[in-house]
């Protein structure tokens, strides 16, 4: 019998790291955008530094808010995923519930820096981030279980943190910005819909009606590839005014072994590898892409 996870290494296993892509991403592009701008170096630092950190820890905590609101559920009672915390009942609910609180609150300290600094109006967009990661799963009617959670994913994850990170730095947001926080949004929307497609018969039994349940597998799949497709086009659609930026399509070979399993019919703990590829290849991506933006 393997060695169950304790201490330290079980709360860094329930942040869920393979999902930190999706927090880094939209930081790296907003720095690239605003390097091409005319910006103060001293601000584009520090501003960029506390930019990450309340994108990850906005991250984290949806994870353990997440990870608290299905696990008194009873949602992830059964799954082939990764270890969840309060579903295997390796750590009491009440304190994956303290450690959401912490992480939301890390994020809104820093956040509340970043707004004295340059905008009040990114203390509203701040508080609606924190109540839109609780209420993903957690709540009377979690919009998670309704088909909901790759809106948020796009919007909060995409068009939000790429948006809002580039305007706290620039004080501007362009149609280029615009797009490419599209791009950040497809690729953080691709890792949740392999993880929904994995949990396609937990969630069913667990009346859980993401929106992969709603399609059902075929269509799910075909929803994957379609977020790369996108993905492509919104590069090449950038790349037509800034050529430097079609760098970033070099960036879609790391997404072709998720790709190839994806098609090739892969299903429950055969996905699990399909989720660090795809998170590969949001970081490569989005790496590629901020390189471009910047020069």
């Amino acid at each position: 019998m393997d060695k169950q996870p304790s201490g330290l290494q079980l709360w860094i296993l329930g942040a869920r790291p393979r999902t930190l892509p999706a927090a880094f991403v939209p930081v790296f592009v907003a720095f690239g955008q605003a390097l091409s701008q005319e910006v103060e170096t001293r601000k584009l630092w520090w501003c960029g530094f506390f930019a990450l950190i309340v994108s990850v820890a906005l991250q984290v905590g949806v994870n353990y808010a997440n990870d608290y609101s299905d696990g008194i559920k009873g949602t992830d009672a059964k799954r082939v995923g990764p270890l969840r915390l309060v579903g295997s009942g390796l750590v009491p609910a009440k304190s994956v519930k303290t450690a959401a609180f912490i992480a939301f609150g890390v994020a809104a300290i820093f956040g509340l820096f970043i707004a004295v600094a340059t905008s009040l109006l990114l203390i509203p967009l701040g508080v609606l981030c924190i109540a839109a990661g609780w209420l993903y799963t957690g709540g009377p009617k979690p919009y998670g279980y309704f088909g909901f959670g790759e809106l948020f994913v796009f919007v909060f994850f995409g068009l939000v943190a790429t948006c809002g990170s580039v305007y706290a730095i620039t004080q501007t947001i362009d149609v280029k910005t615009v797009l490419a926080s599209c791009i950040v949004g497809l690729l953080a929307c691709a890792l949740l819909v392999v993880n929904n497609l994995r949990d396609i018969p937990s969630d069913t039994n667990a009346n859980k009606l993401t929106l992969a349940v709603r399609m059902g597998d075929a269509m799910t799949r075909k929803l994957y590839y379609a977020m790369f497709l996108y993905v492509t086009l919104l590069i090449v659609l950038i790349g037509t005014q800034d050529r430097t930026v079609l760098i970033a399509l070099i960036g879609l070979i790391t997404a072709y072994p998720g790709l190839k399993a994806i098609r090739a019919g892969a299903l429950g703990r055969e996905l699990i590898p399909v989720l660090g590829s795809t998170g590969k290849a949001q970081l490569a991506i989005g790496l590629l892409l901020a390189v471009g933006l910047a020069l």
